[in-house]
């Protein structure tokens, strides 16, 4: 019986689970809103509401915490310095679902995680970022 198991396991050990939602809270926070399947992105969401609530807090252990779950300094510095401002009077619900459809390979349930309120031009911003640095370097 499966009574108080509440996360899902998709198939993966617990670390593989681990670095996967590591993996996709980065890139929620660093583009602002990520394409992935529906059940993935339902357990995505308690993840990166903490994280949020853990910078809105703002002190020296919490960006520590969060550094510790998410692995990045900047992205942590996006967190801390962007979000937390965005959402300093919001309780809580700083992220959206919604259904995208069916994937086209293997027909799964695909959705949109967001941040309410997100800024329009993050997604891409980084990747810009890069291709500029990296052009900077060649030239």
């Amino acid at each position: 019986m499966r009574h108080g198991k509440v996360h899902r396991k998709f198939n993966r050990t617990a670390e593989h689970r681990k670095a996967m939602f590591m993996n996709l809270s980065q890139a929620l926070i660093t583009h602002e809103q990520i394409v992935t399947t529906l059940p993935k992105a339902k357990d995505l969401r308690p993840v990166v509401e903490k994280l949020v609530t853990l910078a809105r807090r703002g002190d020296l252990h919490a960006r520590r915490q969060a550094i510790a779950e998410l692995r990045d300094v900047a992205v942590v510095r996006k967190l801390f310095d962007v979000l937390a401002p965005r959402y300093k009077g919001r309780p809580g619900g700083y992220t959206r679902i919604i259904k995208a459809g069916f994937r086209y390979g293997d027909n799964t349930a695909v959705a949109v995680i967001e941040f309410v309120d997100r800024d329009v031009d993050a997604k891409g911003a980084s990747d810009r970022a890069r291709a500029e640095a990296a052009e900077a370097v060649a030239a």
